[in-house]
């Protein structure tokens, strides 16, 4: 017989801590193997983390509300029901459980009656990789492979930790599919069908009172303490709008957005200048397989969280802007995936929506590059014919490493950037 400490696990490459948000077990329920066992808060979003193990649960060391850090153990698995009471003591004799490796799994023989606490390395949707032979993938990567007829055993995982998602799948049928099927853009049906529930009410502030930063906003605080340490260039352009501002007026009606719109070109010309794309790491420059555009939102509750437009440059606007919708829809409700807002290669943060006129931005861990964009307003130009006309123009501001991006190449990003804008925003659509 064995008892289990079921660990907190690891939710994302830069998570030390999980708060507990519920438990959907109670003491001495039993636990099958891959059942949802808790739900934790990470630094981004709340996941579902089940047992690898099945038994009873016998006592929980954090309870919900608290929070614990990654590694440390939540609560105690017993195998059989007649261990639940020695669980309970080992609980009450061990003040402080020493925590165990969240990558390590260690179980007892069927014949060790030893009542020592090994390790229940859990899993989450979006968390961990393969454990224990058990295929780690993204809900949406399950159902994918599902309707298409997909082995998930033959496939290896591109998200964190070796998780399998939804590209994954794509990738394998497009490699065994008939290379004459046209790729049609995914609906997102479900998303409107079953709308996310509203957020929790905002308790109003009291004057004089010290509220504490939840998990988001000690996330973010890391984030932005740990990227003061990277040396920045900040790369200032002005970009007329007229021909933006006439297409989106054209196509708003069919769902398109302007930040799916901005993030489109962004994704097009960063094509061209693969090193605004790149990141440093280890005195060497990463150049990423894909453009994905991370834009920045902001939550109702505090705190910043940044989605993924994954494929930017090679999805169409409509689909662009339906999986930004659905992005947000998500994000508000805290169910983002963690390949959904940890990918990102490129940062887009749009203030000018609130009527900002310029902003420098923060640059974001593991990225080269973030542009901060500003509100379009009719300004009084002077015209090549030397006459003076009326304009809309925005000021984009691009905060970049200066390890491995230099004013010369910024520059020209910007200069590509207002020329798409300007001169060709319906490549946007094609």
């Amino acid at each position: 017989m064995s008892i289990h400490e079921v660990f907190m696990p690891a939710l994302s490459s830069t998570m030390t801590e999980g708060k507990i948000v519920s438990w959907e077990k109670s003491p001495g329920d039993k636990v099958e193997k891959g059942e949802t066992v808790v739900v934790v808060e990470s630094d981004k979003a709340d996941m579902d983390v089940e047992s690898f193990y099945e038994g009873y649960l016998a006592h929980i060391v954090v309870p919900a509300g608290e929070s614990a850090a990654v590694g440390a153990a939540i609560a105690l698995l017993a195998e059989t029901e007649a261990e639940i009471e020695t669980a309970i003591a080992q609980a009450k004799t061990q003040a402080t459980p020493t925590p165990a490796p969240v990558a390590s799994t260690s179980t007892s023989s069927p014949a060790d009656t030893t009542p020592a606490a090994t390790t229940v390395v859990a899993s989450a949707n979006g968390s961990n990789g393969s454990r224990s032979g058990r295929i780690v993938a993204s809900p949406r990567a399950r159902k994918l492979a599902k309707e298409l007829k997909v082995d998930l055993t033959n496939l290896t995982g591109s998200g964190p930790y070796g998780r399998i998602v939804a590209v994954d799948v794509e990738a394998a049928v497009g490699k065994t599919t008939q290379p004459t099927v046209p790729v049609a853009p995914a609906p997102v049906p479900t998303i409107a069908a079953t709308p996310a529930p509203a957020p929790a009410p905002i308790a109003p502030v009291v004057p004089g009172q010290t509220v504490p930063l939840n998990t988001l906003q000690n996330a973010v605080a890391r984030n932005m303490v740990a990227s003061l340490s990277v040396p920045i260039i900040h790369v200032g352009y002005t970009i007329t709008t007229d021909a933006l501002d006439q297409l989106y007026k054209q196509i708003k009606s069919k769902g398109v957005t302007m930040t799916a719109l901005l993030a489109k070109a962004v994704a097009l010309t960063l094509q061209k200048h693969p090193i605004i794309n790149a990141a440093y790491s280890e005195q060497s420059i990463v150049y990423p397989s894909a453009i994905n555009i991370a834009v920045a939102v902001a939550m109702d509750d505090g705190g910043l969280i940044t989605p993924v437009l994954q494929n930017a440059d090679q999805l169409d606007i409509y689909s662009l802007s339906r999986n930004w919708k659905s992005l947000v829809s998500k994000a508000r409700a805290k169910k983002l995936q963690p390949e959904e807002y940890s990918t990102g290669t490129f940062t887009l943060s749009n203030l000018g929506m609130f009527g900002v006129d310029r902003f420098d931005a923060i640059l974001p861990p593991g990225q080269g590059s973030i542009i901060a964009i500003g509100a379009s307003r009719p300004q009084v130009v002077a015209t090549e014919d030397g006459m003076f006309g009326v304009r809309r123009q925005m000021q984009v501001n691009m905060t970049c490493d200066h390890r491995i991006i230099y004013g010369a190449p910024a520059a020209a990003f910007l200069q590509d950037l207002a020329k798409l804008i300007e001169t060709n925003p319906q490549s946007l659509t094609m």
